[in-house]
């Protein structure tokens, strides 16, 4: 994600950096391009944007040829920006990734030129086919590699060697054997493999999404949720934690990636932490857990939701609907570790005139708040992601245009007409359809180059556009790679291996299927994205779930929620690494700090599985909604005292393990445990404000 110009300009008092920041690739080593490089560079990646909106727009080719246009893009994009070792050639294009990217490029227009006499011959590859086909996959794996690092592509690589060799493995997890032909068909030719439904689902709603959220905080999103956090609770105990974990709650709202949160929020965040009192240990730990809650905040959330709609078949609403509670629960979860550390270690607030007035700040910038409220709006109102991104996308292009014009509007009542026409304007966006909001969008951009100060803007759009294409890179390729999985899985059966395993565990218990299958997530998450990560495992144990009797979106939204906590999991925990970078301290501290903060988070998945309501399946109740909410919000809140050892003051081991077994009560689904969970938590909590009292009283004596 880019960052916040305003964010970088701000001074210093009010809680921004004072020192360099470590640069931190999440995504491999970028080239700093110059020269005719860079503007190749720029064109790609403005090319790929505008085919992906004229794509969302108007739809004007098959969903193959869509789909491998779109990964022919990210090929293109990412052997020009990405080098093909370390740090070499970092400011020129060798000629061998000139190669692969044009290549790479024409290659994917395959299935576009030869669409008719594909369908002929379906199932009947030719020699030509086999060898694009075969290309096409070693580009893949390439790509990943470069944007992704080996991880993925090991893993993807050994699905691939199974594929192939797998007959001569023994039983139960040998299959019949396939030929190259069929392999290669089945992950190139069909829509089961490299352009399965996670590439669908790149093409479309993602990419939509990713740019969306780059044109907010291009427009200075990032700047009015710090202003608005920091108004609102930074004078709190422990405010500068509290600002960090509400602030990348909002930026997860537009984002839905964790560890661009980090990057983008952390700067503003993280100083400000440490220059308070918080360790920089715990200083990036805090912006870590907060940050990968970005994934399951909607309206946005993360890839991975999109792609859940589109494999469940479900509308993309349900999906928000079922993740609205849980991710409440996570940040509620990081607000109060950081409230009760911020007590422990005695720590205070901001002063008052190093917080910004809230309100001050949302009059001054309302108009960014509008795109997302739309969105939520749309999606509420059953249209689909696709459009409701594109309108979403359209009214933020034309607010960012219309900021700039009404700034050159001197008199009052005549920037109060023109807010007045945009609105009328926006709120008939659905009826008019697409060309009278694209004819807008021309007519404000031609004004723009008339007015002075115009120009800027339109750079920002153009930034905008670019950047929303280079952070498209890495949630595509891991889709399209991760397509290998699917089509071998699909080819052969073999998830049924591992789901009936999980099955037979599930007979005696399902407390510990969903054990091992969290421990499934965690580990894979250890090496690869949270793409990959859920689709391997919802192809493997989500459906085993099911059949143990949990609720379809909920067996997916476990391992989904699994997923994503993996990459707060040392020893490889991506989020704590760009903690590390910002916060100058030891990533595998960062690691272990951000799993104890969020180590109540970790009972909320298991909680919707025997609670649904939580979730908002099986047939929820107002009633029943309330109980459950209020059940995990107690649960948590003595899982918090105990792991943090403080309430109203210091506790001794014995009232931690008294907190720590109320809670657990109230997460198990037994008859009674609530009963004594609750019980447990009236009399902990009178114990411990007893003892509180007669420590103050004799502290107030000597």
């Amino acid at each position: 994600m880019s960052h916040d110009p305003t964010l970088a300009a701000a001074p210093a008092a009010h809680g921004q950096p004072e020192e360099p920041v470590a640069e931190f690739h999440e995504h491999g080593l970028q080239r700093k391009l110059a020269g005719f490089a860079h503007t190749a560079l720029i064109a790609a990646a403005l090319a790929f944007s505008t085919f992906q909106i004229i794509v969302a727009a108007f739809h004007p080719m098959s969903s193959l040829v869509i789909r491998s246009l779109h990964v022919g893009f990210l090929l293109l994009l990412i052997f020009m920006l990405y080098p093909a070792r370390g740090k070499a050639h970092l400011h020129r294009i060798p000629w061998y990734d000139w190669t692969c990217a044009i290549g790479a490029f024409v290659l994917a227009t395959y299935h576009w030129i030869f669409e008719a006499d594909l369908i002929q011959r379906s199932g009947d590859a030719s020699t030509g086919d086999l060898l694009v086909g075969a290309v096409m996959i070693v580009l893949v794996f390439e790509g990943a590699r470069r944007v992704l690092g080996l991880a993925l592509p090991i893993v993807c690589g050994t699905f691939l060697l199974y594929g192939i060799f797998g007959q001569y493995l023994p039983a139960p997890i040998d299959h019949r054997g396939y030929g190259l032909d069929q392999i290669i068909g089945q992950l190139y030719l069909s829509s089961e493999g490299i352009y399965g439904i996670p590439t669908l689902v790149s093409a479309t709603y993602i990419f939509l999404f990713i740019l969306f959220g780059s044109f907010l905080e291009h427009a200075g999103m990032i700047h009015l949720f710090n202003s608005l956090a920091l108004g609102l609770v930074g004078q709190a105990r422990g405010g500068p934690a509290k600002v960090a974990v509400i602030s990348s709650g909002f930026m997860g709202t537009i984002s839905g990636s964790g560890v661009a949160n980090v990057l983008t929020v952390g700067q503003f965040t993280i100083p400000l932490m440490k220059r308070f009192g918080y360790t920089p240990v715990f200083a990036g730990a805090v912006e870590a857990t907060a940050s990968m809650g970005g994934q399951i905040m909607p309206p946005v959330m993360g890839a991975v939701a999109f792609i859940m709609a589109e494999t469940l078949n479900v509308p993309y609403a349900d999906i928000v609907k079922a993740a609205v509670i849980p991710a409440l629960l996570y940040y509620l979860t990081a607000f109060w570790m950081v409230h009760l550390e911020a007590g422990r270690m005695n720590l205070m607030g901001l002063p008052k005139s190093e917080c910004p007035n809230p309100w001050r700040a949302l009059k001054e910038n309302w108009y960014l708040a509008l795109p997302l409220a739309t969105l939520v709006a749309m999606l509420f109102h059953g249209f689909t992601p696709m459009f409701a991104g594109m309108m979403g996308l359209a009214l933020t292009s034309i607010l960012i245009l219309g900021a700039a014009i009404a700034a050159r509007i001197n008199r009052q009542a005549f920037r109060y007409v023109f807010w007045l026409a945009m609105g009328l304007a926006a709120a008939s966006f659905a009826q008019w359809g697409i060309y009278p909001v694209l004819a807008t969008i021309a007519a404000l951009c031609l004004v723009c180059l008339r007015i002075r100060g115009g120009r800027k803007t339109l750079h920002t759009m153009r930034a905008s556009l670019t950047d929303g294409a280079r952070q498209a890179l890495p949630v595509g390729m891991a889709c399209a790679i991760v397509g290998v999985i699917i089509g071998v899985l699909t080819l052969t059966g073999a998830a049924s291996n591992f789901a009936g395993f999980i099955l037979g565990v599930g007979e005696k218990s399902l407390f510990l299927s969903l054990v091992l299958t969290m421990v499934v997530c965690l580990v894979l998450g250890m090496g690869i994205p949270t793409i990959p990560n859920y689709i391997i495992t919802s192809s493997i144990a989500a459906p085993a779930l099911l059949k143990l009797g949990v609720p379809l979106i909920v067996s997916h939204m476990f391992v989904f929620y699994f997923g994503i906590m993996a990459d707060l999991t040392p020893p490889v925990a991506l989020a704590a690494f760009a903690a590390a970078s910002i916060a100058k301290a030891s990533p595998m501290k960062i690691g272990f700090k951000a799993t104890q903060i969020a180590i109540a988070g970790f009972v909320v998945p298991y909680m919707a599985v025997y609670e649904p309501m939580l979730m908002m399946q099986g047939e929820p109740s107002f009633v029943g909604v309330a109980y459950i909410s209020s059940k995990a919000v107690l649960a948590i809140l003595l899982w918090g005292a105990a792991a943090v050892g403080y309430l109203w003051s210091p506790l001794n081991l014995a009232e931690r393990g008294v907190a720590a077994t109320g809670a657990g009560m109230l997460v198990a689904a037994v008859p009674l445990t609530d009963e004594i969970g609750f019980s447990i938590a009236v009399l902990f909590g009178l114990w411990h404000a007893l003892r509180s009292r007669r420590s103050l009283v004799r502290a107030g004596a000597a």
